[in-house]
């Protein structure tokens, strides 16, 4: 995600107050989204990345940051690490695939339909701009799209019916 549509996301996620408890940090390239979060006052980030070279990268920001304390890098597939089923829910999960990625809708559903998420957790997406999706993915809500040049980004909201 390119610098200045980070600051617009991480505005947005600001207003809602939302920047706490624990972050899954999905395609997580060189980890800056979830690094980010950390120093916005998130508690924890679980970072998912397939490369192994890029899994050093992140290991290498973590450590200059200071973050390596509160965080982990888990080397696999996205879906892998969606597929099981021994992770606490988490307060925002962020997840910024290739735009070229034929899977960004399978991958939203997955999160939606796991228990990835806790009421009110937020799921935030990049995408590319004539990707449209959809309002809604399970117990997933759209809060907000925005679209800057050639990339975008669509906020959901889980809603869990806990009765």
């Amino acid at each position: 995600m390119i610098d200045r549509v980070k600051e617009s996301l991480f505005s947005i996620l600001s207003g809602y107050g939302v920047i706490q408890g624990r972050v899954l940090d999905l395609f997580a390239g060189t980890g800056s989204l979830g690094i980010e979060c950390l120093s916005r006052g998130a508690e924890w980030v679980d970072f998912v990345e397939q490369r192994a070279a890029v899994c050093r990268v992140i290991r290498d920001n973590l450590r200059h940051t200071k973050f390596t304390d509160r965080a982990r890098i888990y080397q696999m597939p996205v879906e892998a690490f969606l597929a099981q089923d021994r992770h606490e829910p988490y307060d925002i999960i962020l997840m910024d695939p290739p735009y070229a990625s034929p899977t960004i809708e399978a991958t939203i559903e997955m999160i939606a339909e796991g228990r990835l998420v806790r009421d009110g957790a937020i799921v935030v997406v990049g995408h590319w701009p004539r990707l449209t999706l959809k309002e809604a993915y399970g117990r997933l809500t759209q809060l907000t799209t925005r679209r800057l040049g050639d990339s975008s980004f669509t906020i959901y909201e889980a809603i869990i019916d806990e009765q």
